[in-house]
């Protein structure tokens, strides 16, 4: 990547929704926020490349690059660096049924969102301002 902001993280993530329309989330240990499963892009990693390393790291997850649909990038305040900001390059990924989903690296909780009653959480701000009405979106049955 080149073209890098100050007080940029530059990062790629995935709405990980699994056969039961629910969506992943995630909290980082020493952290409040829960947030897509995702990370820093490194060097010369395109997105794909350190989604699918982050999703290894983070959650044991394997995916091919056929499994992450490009949705589209965006910019929102940082979740836990006061004065940050992310460009986030979001993913969307269909989870078969039967595949488990487990916290790894720095990874302290996973929770897995319904669509008609799920609780309240410290969500990052990228989840509240684009994933959770994205999320609706592709519940209602709209091309997400």
């Amino acid at each position: 990547m080149t073209d890098r902001k100050p007080n940029y993280f530059y990062i790629a993530a995935a709405m990980v929704i699994d056969h039961k329309n629910r969506l992943l989330l995630v909290r980082k240990r020493n952290t409040e926020k829960f947030m897509l499963p995702g990370g820093k892009i490194d060097g010369t990693e395109s997105p794909l490349e350190a989604l699918m390393r982050e999703l290894q790291e983070e959650i044991d997850l394997t995916i091919t690059p056929d499994d992450a649909h490009f949705l589209q990038t965006y910019d929102a305040k940082a979740a836990n660096e006061p004065d940050h900001r992310i460009e986030s390059n979001l993913f969307r990924i269909a989870l078969p049924e039967g595949i488990t989903i487990t916290p790894q690296a720095e990874i302290e909780e996973i929770v897995w969102l319904n669509a008609t009653d799920y609780p309240t959480l410290n969500f990052a701000p990228l989840v509240v301002e684009r994933i959770l009405p994205l999320w609706q979106e592709h519940i209602r049955g709209k091309q997400v």
